[in-house]
């Protein structure tokens, strides 16, 4: 196997990048990077699976943290309007569902390359510590989707009694 290179962690692989907005599952018949940069032989997909749109929305990179106060999370939401974000709890589990639209190319007539997620995206996310689901504010700038809630504060021992 070949050795890397520093500069070489710095750089994301195809199916690493792909990984960021898409489960590993859904990237099916996708070529994989072989550590030289050589794509692995796939066969190949009959031409009509190829028109037919992907029905697996992308899924949203986000970043999970708490304060003392608050639990955070975070999501990289550059190019999508707010008015085409829904944000939602239920169960402790928040969900945020959106479309990044490419624009009209209507004119285009080939790629020469496309590297970016267009489309429908969803991340459903099981929140780790218990929050306030009345104490949430969500605001949208720069491109970065910020969602805090107030957690709700747990007693750190609880007395059992046996019977």
């Amino acid at each position: 196997m070949p050795r890397r290179s520093r500069d070489d962690d710095l750089l994301m692989e195809e199916d690493e990048l792909t990984a960021a907005f898409l489960g590993d599952d859904d990237l099916g018949d996708a070529p994989r990077q072989q550590s030289g940069g050589q794509p692995q032989q796939q066969p190949s997909a009959p031409a009509d699976e190829w028109d037919e749109e992907e029905s697996v929305p992308g899924q949203l990179a986000v970043d999970v943290y708490e304060t003392r106060e608050k639990l955070v999370v975070k999501a990289r939401t550059a190019g999508v309007n707010k008015h085409d974000l829904d944000v939602s709890i239920s169960d402790n589990t928040l969900t945020i569902r959106g479309t990044l639209s490419a624009g009209n190319e209507d004119d285009v007539e080939n790629y020469f390359l496309q590297e970016c997620y267009w489309g429908e995206f969803s991340r459903s996310i099981a929140l780790p510590v218990p929050v306030k689901e009345e104490e949430i504010e969500a605001v949208l700038k720069d491109g970065v989707l910020t969602i805090s809630f107030g957690k709700v504060k747990q007693d750190t021992v609880k007395k059992i009694q046996i019977l």
